[in-house]
């Protein structure tokens, strides 16, 4: 046989066991039941829904959903994924609108038009909490640095920087402070890892924290190094998927926590000589609003205080940050529930409008309140009888030499304010104020000014007690009146207290009042 004539053969004879393996197959296959056959699956390779979980949700897809999503083999699998992906957080199935997915696009377009810096602004650091978490409750600016005015009231130079604040984040916490510095000056916005990278300059690297995290000699809590550490934790990852509720799942502004802390607060003023003043901030809560926990033999309940204090303009002057603890004995613990926690802060503001935000936060329950207070702070006028705030207080203690730091400190006098005015009968009722411009008589080199409390109730004149001015250091710029009331006789109800002020040397003559209530 030729060459040719052999090739041919075994062509014929590969083609023919070819014909006959295919029959068999074929044979095999019409005899198996419908549910053995291998299922028929159309490779398909669309860029758009394999890219999907890193493009445009890469922001808020759980890491279960985006393990799941790379599990599935079709795209139809993944359109059905994708639809129930956003459905899970429709806030309203019901309607034809999904607001949570209409504003997550919203928010990416915001973020591309304010936040841009070389690459899309949703991906910048800005850009990255905007869009995951929605607007801050509160922003404070400083696109050109400078001089800046920090927590603890000390002048520094910073590089452009952006504060953020949150009232609260689900998952993240309550009253989230965010840093992003410009370092640059190029628009790039980034997230700080600690207080001091704003500050233009270098800065020493003790001051640095734990692997550049926080302030190793932190006096607030949020600036630890551990604090900051799981903070930026949080905030890098995705939203949990809340239940549905009547509310948006996605707002502007990120829902308050259902667990609410109730809590009261007051701004009083006091005069000091350069003509600014001391603002005297009270925040006051029921005890038994509170979780007492067992700390060290004793039932211990914690407030962390954070409050920012804002001009008309919405600049920040000012903000601090306290834990209040109140303690008790197993067998104090009731009665410590049917009394008041309080905390003060003084402040030193120049004339003029503010606002005040005070977050106060239950650290061992997690129950949280949010508070704004718009007050005045007045200006001093001379040669014309002036007054401060009246404040009604529990306590009222002469310091006489001792050097003041108490934070219920006001001139030479401790005094605790009780901003509810509510007081048990027998408990005195204290009265603090400060007289301003007095006359100077010529005679004596001393203020002649009369003063008479008189304690009123229904319109109607109980008892009236003169000041003595027994003790009194102070001279012409400033009369301090401090009285004490004894609440023992009194029957429960409402009352008034009438201050009534008269300086023989220039005639003036003032009546401010305050009220109070007694309960049994």
């Amino acid at each position: 046989m030729t060459r040719r004539g052999l090739v041919l053969g075994i062509a014929a004879t590969a083609a023919l066991s070819i014909c006959f393996a295919t029959i068999a197959i074929g044979q095999n296959q019409k005899n198996q039941a419908p549910d053995e056959k291998d299922r028929k699956v159309k490779r398909e390779n669309n860029r758009v829904f394999r890219d999907w979980p890193k493009s445009d949700v890469r922001l808020i897809i759980t890491p279960e959903e985006e393990d799941a999503y790379n599990k599935l083999k079709t795209n139809q699998e993944r359109e059905n994924f994708i639809h129930e992906f956003w459905n899970r957080r429709d806030p309203s199935p019901d309607t034809e609108e999904n607001e949570y997915k209409d504003e997550y696009y919203e928010r990416i377009a915001y973020a591309n038009e304010h936040f841009s810096s070389g690459k899309a602004g949703w991906l910048t650091d800005r850009g990255r909490i905007y869009v995951r978490w929605g607007k801050p409750s509160d922003i404070e600016s400083h696109p050109a640095g400078g001089s800046y005015q920090g927590n603890s009231f000390n002048s520094t130079t910073t590089y452009p920087f952006e504060k953020w604040f949150y009232r609260y984040l689900p998952g993240v916490g309550s009253g989230i402070e965010i840093e992003f510095v410009d370092p640059t000056g190029s628009g790039e916005y980034r997230m700080a890892r600690n207080p001091f990278e704003k500050e233009a300059g270098p800065y020493s690297n003790n001051r640095e924290g734990v692997n550049g995290l926080g302030d190793p000699n932190y006096r607030r809590e949020q600036d630890s190094p551990f604090y900051v550490s799981n903070l930026l934790k949080d905030l890098d990852t995705a939203p949990a998927v809340a239940a549905r509720s009547s509310r948006s799942g996605l707002t502007n502004s990120p829902v308050e926590d259902d667990n609410v802390l109730s809590f009261e607060l007051k701004a009083h003023s006091f005069f000091q000589t350069d003509g600014n003043s001391i603002a005297a901030f009270t925040v006051q809560t029921d005890n038994r609003e509170l979780a007492f926990q067992n700390s060290g033999g004793l039932q211990t309940a914690n407030l962390n205080v954070f409050g920012r204090i804002w001009t008309v303009t919405d600049r920040r002057v000012g903000a601090f940050q306290d834990v209040v603890s109140t303690t008790a004995t197993v067998e104090e613990l009731a009665d410590a529930k049917e009394r008041q926690s309080v905390y003060g802060k003084a402040v030193i503001l120049a004339p003029g409008k503010y606002r005040l935000d005070v977050l106060v936060r239950d650290i061992n329950s997690g129950a949280q309140g949010f508070r704004q207070l718009a007050f005045t702070v007045p200006k001093r006028e001379d040669a014309k009888l002036q007054i401060s705030s009246i404040v009604l207080a529990t306590k009222i203690e002469s310091l006489k030499d001792q050097v003041g730091g108490n934070q219920f400190t006001i001139g030479r006098n401790k005094v605790v304010p009780n901003i509810s005015a509510v007081f048990h009968r027998g408990a005195p009722v204290g009265v603090y104020m400060q007289v301003y411009n007095a006359g100077i008589d010529q005679t004596t080199l001393r203020p002649s000014v009369d003063v008479d409390y008189a304690l009123m109730k229904d319109g109607k004149e109980l008892r009236r007690q003169v000041e003595d001015w027994v003790g009194m250091s102070e001279a012409g710029a400033r009369l301090t009146l401090a009285r004490l009331f004894d609440t023992s006789d009194l029957t429960p109800g409402q009352y008034e207290i009438q201050i009534r002020i008269r300086d023989h040397v220039t005639g003036q003559t003032m009546s401010p009042s305050t009220q109070f209530t007694v309960i049994k």
